[in-house]
Order: C-alpha cells, then structure tokens, then sequence
C-alpha cells in the first residue's frame, strides 16, 4: 500500500467525504458527501456508498456493490442515520449493506475481518460480530445479531430480530425463524439444529477435552425427558467450570419471552461429526 490516494476521472467524490491515505476508488465508483473511507480501502468499480457510511481501513469492495442504502423499513421517517463497517472486510459483487432507521437503533454495524460473497445482504439495525463470513445469495432481515466466526452458507436467510450465536453455522438455504445458540449448527427450512459446529471449533482451536465436553453439556441441555428450562439448571451445575458451556447458558438467559430458539431436529439431538469421541 501507498500512501498516495488514487481517484479514477470517471469517478464522483462528492464535497465532504473524507478518505484515507492509499484509498484506490475505481472506475465509475460514487461516494456520498457523508462517507468515511478507512486508509487503504479500495473500490474496485461502479462501487456506490451512500449516506453516513464509514468504511474500516484495509477493506476491499467489489462492482455493484452498494454500502450505506437507506433502510428498507417503513417505520424510517428520512433522517439520518448509519453503516459502520470495521477493517478488512471484503464485499464482494453486488452485494448490499444499508444503513440504521432512524426510529430504532439507527445503525447497522459490522465488525472487522469479515466475508460478504457476491449477492448477499445486510439489513437496516444489525449487529454483525468479527470473522463473520456470508456465503453467495444469503442475507439477514433487519435487527438480526450475528456473533464473531459464524458461517452462512449459500441462500441462508435470517429473520428479523434473530440472533445467532458466536461460531454457529447456519446451512445452505437455511431458513432461520428462531435464535441459534452459540456453536449451534443449524440446517433446514425452518431451520433445526443439528448439533455442534465441530468441524469450525476444530478449526478454532478448541481442545478434544473441552468439545467433548460441550458435546455432552449439549446432549444433556436438549434432552427430551425434562423441559429445556429445567435442563439449563442441571447443565449449570453439571459445568460449572467451562466457559463454552456457561456461552450458551448465558445466550439462552438473554433472550427475549417472544423469542423462539431453533431446537433439535425431532428424533435425536446428536451432531453428526463423532470425530471428537
């Protein structure tokens, strides 16, 4: 990277916005008055980024990709509001993030080192964690909370207000009506759990010991003799010592009474990954 800042001639930089030393806006590239563009960004063509949009230092924006759209929510009244994105993130082909509603949070905010493939979508007031990675064609409704290191794969979709734990995985064409409690895998429309991402917390470096753990505290949080609630309580006192254990206790206490959470499928709660045995 350069610190000498490079604007294509067929691009608009309207009055006002601010870039960073080594900032490469291509072609055909339009950014609003508003907009801050972190030191080593590059808009790689036709890349549109509206309103109040701060995009974080090293990030990499494909063409068509539109950062900082108004939100598409009937309760927004036009004033103002905002697109965070932290650093290093890639946004690929077409894909759209869009601002906060001004009635609500007022902004949409998304963490560093993250993934957006070509076609997927970010709505108005979410929360999006650190290492989050999107797969081609999936998107998130408005007010979804989505944890550091979760996976969607290809056409997953987030309904509003959902939130999905840190490190879950959430299938191709996954359907998600309910909260997916962290390290969660879930699949299907609607979507059911189907166990533990075992092959992302191998991946994470979490020990044999400490997955065969969380393995156990899972089946026994999820088993079908007792409700859920009174199974929490045993789970407690079963683990007291694990952190990971105490992650999903604590996801489950934070959620809100209208609040579904996405259970096992029916007939089993085992995950399919018997690596960790």
């Amino acid at each position: 990277m350069t610190d000498e800042t490079y604007v294509h001639p067929s691009a608009i930089v309207e009055e006002g916005a601010e870039l960073g030393r080594g900032v490469r806006v291509g072609p055909f590239c339009h950014i609003s008055s508003e907009a801050v563009i972190g030191d080593g960004v590059e808009l790689i063509g036709h890349v549109t980024i509206m309103g109040q949009t701060t995009l974080g230092a090293g990030s990499q924006v494909y063409p068509n990709a539109v950062l900082g759209g108004a939100p598409q929510n009937f309760k927004h009244k036009g004033g103002p509001s905002k697109l965070m994105i932290g650093e290093r993130c890639v946004v690929r082909e077409s894909a759209t993030l869009h601002r906060g509603t001004d009635t609500s949070r007022g902004e949409t905010t998304v963490g560093d080192d993250c993934y957006f493939m070509a076609y997927t979508h970010v709505g108005h007031d979410c929360v999006v964690g650190n290492h989050v990675t999107m797969s081609n064609y999936a998107a998130l409704s408005g007010h979804s909370e989505i944890g550091d290191y979760v996976i969607l794969s290809g056409f997953a979709a987030v309904h509003q207000f959902v939130r999905v734990g840190h490190h879950a995985f959430l299938g191709g064409f996954a359907a998600v009506v309910g909260d997916v409690i962290p390290y969660g895998m879930a699949v299907g429309d609607r979507a059911k759990l189907r166990g533990l991402n075992v092959v992302g917390l191998k991946r994470s470096g979490m020990t044999r010991s400490e997955l065969m753990q969380l393995r156990q505290a899972y089946r026994l949080l999820f088993a079908p003799e007792r409700p859920v609630s009174e199974n929490i309580e045993i789970v407690r006192s079963e683990f007291p010592e694990s952190p990971q254990v105490s992650d999903i206790l604590d996801f489950l206490a934070g959620r809100e009474k209208r609040h579904l959470t996405v259970p096992p499928r029916r007939g089993g709660v085992d995950d399919d990954d018997d690596g960790a045995e």
